[in-house]
């Protein structure tokens, strides 16, 4: 299985349970002898504007949180497109407004 993972996914973004500091090194810990991890890349600024709106995105960008928000949809692009033809999972966080 490939896994789609950056290291900037290691940071904790928000305060929220599901973002606690050191779950995403506790899943690396137990999964990394048994997958291919594939780092994630940025989604482009026409895969984010065919989802979100012009403020929307603009809000994100204000917190400073673009370049993270387009990097976690990225992977989650990436990781989509993957099973499309073999088993993938994207370990990505932050989660998103998707996930909550």
């Amino acid at each position: 299985m490939k896994v789609i993972f950056h290291e900037d996914f290691y940071q904790v973004y928000t305060f929220d349970p599901a973002a606690a500091a050191g779950r995403m090194e506790a899943v690396i810990e137990v999964i990394e002898p048994h997958v291919e991890f594939v780092a994630a890349k940025p989604a482009s600024g026409d895969d984010i504007a065919a989802v979100h709106t012009g403020p929307h995105t603009d809000h994100v960008s204000g917190r400073g949180l673009y370049p993270i928000a387009a990097l976690a949809a990225g992977g989650a692009i990436q990781a989509a497109t993957l099973a499309l033809t073999e088993p993938s999972f994207g370990l990505i966080r932050p989660p998103g407004h998707h996930a909550s």
